[in-house]
């Protein structure tokens, strides 16, 4: 391995530089004005992976926006990794927050800024470049294959069919996910479990149309008012969801496995301190830890309704809107999870307005087990990487395309994440320190040095 690292020495700069011209394409799936920026970035990606090694690549259609895939094969009889990453992004928005153009990366204090620095285009490049150099300097010891997509951030509608119908093509011995973070620097860890998701969209309808606020006020009721009140609902005062038959899955931890959990280095002041709160808020009787990476939440992600403009008017708006998801653990399913949440929240709306109540994306949970081949090669190469042994880590966040490699293809995945909490991922003003990048291109070709060793 000290031949790769003499190469990734030696084009370090060259890997940043062709880094910045993949942050600079607006890959953002959830709007459609950009759908010409996700060919293109699919394309882009696919003569990267030719160029660094693969034996062809190509970029597959489907009826949202294009896989693509590349592979390469150095023995049939040796193992197989399925590199997974998306190079969609999420939007800027509140683009005035930025302190830089999210576009037109940058390199200030030791930090690389803009948009998908780190979510997920820094990271799936560390492996685009730590492939290059194993195959640079001829010593690749398994056949690699990568799936990169388009709509993670969009809960990959067009992959699980993808999947479903490319089987063959996506054989494998192992997934390999680089799309979480590490507890820092200084503790690395390798998430083992990710929450799930259920995300969903609701509309309160009063009047047909805008009413002048004086005239109907106190009369007719407001949708936003309702709204507000609804949504107040769904969380009490202990910080528990009340949907009924919410937490009827959820497995509590034994006093063992909560202390076991919790020997994760965390100072509360420091987090309180690196967000500028005065004070956490939560699921009563449980930590910061197991609030965010074993039990599940509900959260309001944007809420809208009448006029919202410079200067006033006086209006009762006919209609009120707001996104919510739902963060789920092992044993819960995001889709009765879906239908309890409409159940409730129709259940509870007053007669007075009309509820309308979308799912729009959801996935399962997921777990890591420990003692699988490939976490304990990752674990190996980490600790050589870093000079400390990783520990398990739960992460609060999801992946739902992950839940479906498993059911669909019957893989397991391997979380070996890179991004640290400070990189402001799906936030104005994202970045990925240089040291962390270079630190998960030297990693990978220990991992597949360590997994391909594994008997």
């Amino acid at each position: 391995m000290d031949k790769v690292k003499k190469y990734i020495d030696a084009n370090k700069d060259r890997f940043i530089s062709e880094l910045f011209d993949l942050l600079r394409i607006p890959s953002i799936s959830a709007q459609s004005e950009h759908r010409p920026d996700m060919t293109r970035c699919a394309e882009w990606l696919a003569a990267a992976l030719v160029k660094a090694g693969a034996d062809h690549a190509e970029v597959f259609p489907t009826e949202g926006n294009p896989v693509v895939y590349a592979e390469k094969t150095v023995d049939p009889k040796a193992k197989t990794v399925l590199v997974y990453g998306h190079y969609d992004v999420m939007p800027v928005d509140p683009r005035s927050e930025w302190r830089t153009e999210p576009f037109e990366p940058v390199i200030r204090d030791g930090r690389i800024w803009g948009r998908g620095a780190d979510d997920d285009k820094g990271q799936l490049w560390m492996h685009a470049k730590a492939f290059e150099a194993m195959c640079a300097e001829e010593c690749l010891p398994c056949n690699v294959k990568f799936m990169l997509e388009g709509e993670e951030e969009i809960g990959s509608p067009s992959l699980y069919k993808f999947c479903e119908q490319n089987k063959k093509m996506l054989k494998a011995d192992i997934i390999l996910v680089s799309d979480t973070s590490m507890i820092s620097m200084q503790t690395p860890s390798i998430t083992c479990g990710l929450r799930g998701l259920a995300y969903m969209e609701v509309e309160v309808t009063g009047p047909d149309k805008d009413l002048h606020s004086g005239l109907f006020g106190g009369a007719v009721a407001n949708p936003a008012n309702v709204l507000t009140r609804l949504v107040a609902q769904l969380v009490d005062a202990e910080g528990r969801v009340t949907i009924p038959g919410f937490y009827d899955d959820v497995r509590e931890l034994t006093p063992a496995e909560r202390k076991a959990f919790n020997k994760a280095p965390f100072s509360l002041a420091a987090y309180k301190k690196s967000l500028s709160i005065g004070d956490v808020e939560g699921e009563a009787g449980y930590t910061t830890l197991e609030r965010t990476g074993v039990r599940p939440s509900l959260d309001v992600n944007g809420i809208w309704g009448g006029y919202i403009e410079e200067g006033t008017k006086t209006v009762i708006p006919s209609k009120a809107s707001a996104k919510i998801s739902m963060r789920l653990v092992p044993n819960q399913d995001y889709r009765k999870i879906s239908k309890l949440f409409e159940k409730y929240f129709k259940l509870i709306a007053p007669k007075s307005v009309k509820v309308t109540v979308k799912s729009l994306h959801g996935g399962m949970p997921y777990v890591a087990p420990t003692d699988m081949p490939a976490y304990k090669a990752a674990e190996k190469a980490v600790a050589e990487t870093f000079g400390k042994k990783p520990l398990p880590f739960y992460s609060g966040g999801s992946i739902p395309i992950i839940s479906g490699f498993e059911s669909i293809l019957g893989i397991k995945s391997l979380l070996i994440g890179f991004g640290l909490a400070e990189d402001a991922i799906h936030s104005p003003n994202e970045s990925c320190g240089l040291e962390q990048f270079y630190k998960g291109v030297e990693t990978i070709p220990l991992f597949y040095k360590y997994f391909a060793e594994q008997k």
